[in-house]
């Protein structure tokens, strides 16, 4: 392109991307998208059908070998990526996957110069808008963190703590089970005392199994686990939250104050379990 040469718009679907504003929209409200994963956005736009290689794109987003975890790096955008788009690694309809050559852009794309269009917006001729993700529809998804907003991190922290979070999980639930006649004695004074007794028994039988699956799931990089935790996280959250409450079982061993402050942390532990699962945790090969 030369530099008398408008710079061009690109529309596919319901999305128009401007490289010159930086921006991707879609039906005219812009999507935020970060630097590396827009780049490389345009650079599939630029050539639909064809093999975008990873060492392509290794050599427009860190030339000179600036970014030595390049894997993770590219990873990371391309999931990031897919997530402003509502795409799916494993059913895609704007990038497939090459497995170990690169990236290939499928969709329709339409090239327009400004001058021929002011304002684009969408027409009758346009697709049917495409199937939005949970992070698009969820009321939760639209108020908490996004990839965006995350930073980036290297595979093995994220992919340790979550893992470290499920164990800490499986050791409440494990130590409750054993120690049933001491909490037993220590929930006897509240009220309904009989029936927040079973709950916890039932809760900690039942969430063994979950938690077991995520680590398991995690450790192998089970396809599509991002958008199955995002599901999931829906009916972990109020389990998580209510087993906040662990650390007051152990007040026969400590003061209410270091129980309250255990709590405190715990409350948060299902927004990180989720964050570190948006970052990468258990994200299979992009």
């Amino acid at each position: 392109m030369t530099d008398n040469q408008p710079a061009a718009l690109y529309r596919f679907g319901v999305f128009e991307l401007d490289p010159a504003k930086g921006e991707l929209r879609r039906q005219g409200l812009r999507v935020k998208l970060h630097a590396q994963p827009f780049q490389i956005l345009a650079m599939l736009l630029e050539q639909p059908g064809e093999i975008l290689t990873r060492e392509a794109i290794c050599r427009e987003l860190w030339p000179d070998g600036t970014f030595v975890d390049f894997e993770h790096g590219l990873n990371s955008a391309i999931n990031r990526l897919r997530d402003a788009l509502g795409d799916k690694a494993s059913n895609p309809r704007f990038v497939e996957t090459l497995a170990r050559r690169g990236y290939r852009w499928l969709a329709p794309v339409e090239r327009v110069v400004p001058t021929e269009v002011a304002t684009l917006q969408p027409t009758s001729r346009d697709p049917a808008p495409a199937p939005v993700s949970d992070a698009q529809t969820s009321f939760l998804d639209s108020v908490l963190a996004s990839p965006e907003d995350l930073p980036q991190s290297s595979h093995a922290i994220v992919q340790s703590l979550f893992l470290l979070l499920q164990l800490m999980y499986l050791g409440f639930y494990i130590g409750a089970l054993a120690n049933l006649a001491e909490i037993d004695d220590l929930m006897s004074p509240l009220p309904h005392a009989q029936q927040i007794f079973i709950a916890m028994i039932v809760t900690a039988a039942v969430m063994i199994p979950v938690r077991t699956f995520l680590c398991f799931a995690v450790l192998f990089r089970a396809p599509g686990l991002r958008e199955k935790f995002r599901k999931l996280w829906l009916l972990l959250l109020p389990m998580d939250l209510l087993w906040a409450l662990a650390p007051f079982l152990l007040l026969h061993h400590i003061n209410a104050g270091v129980a309250l402050a255990c709590m405190t942390f715990l409350v948060y532990s299902p927004f990180a379990q989720r964050s570190l699962i948006l970052m990468g945790a258990g994200s299979p090969q992009a």
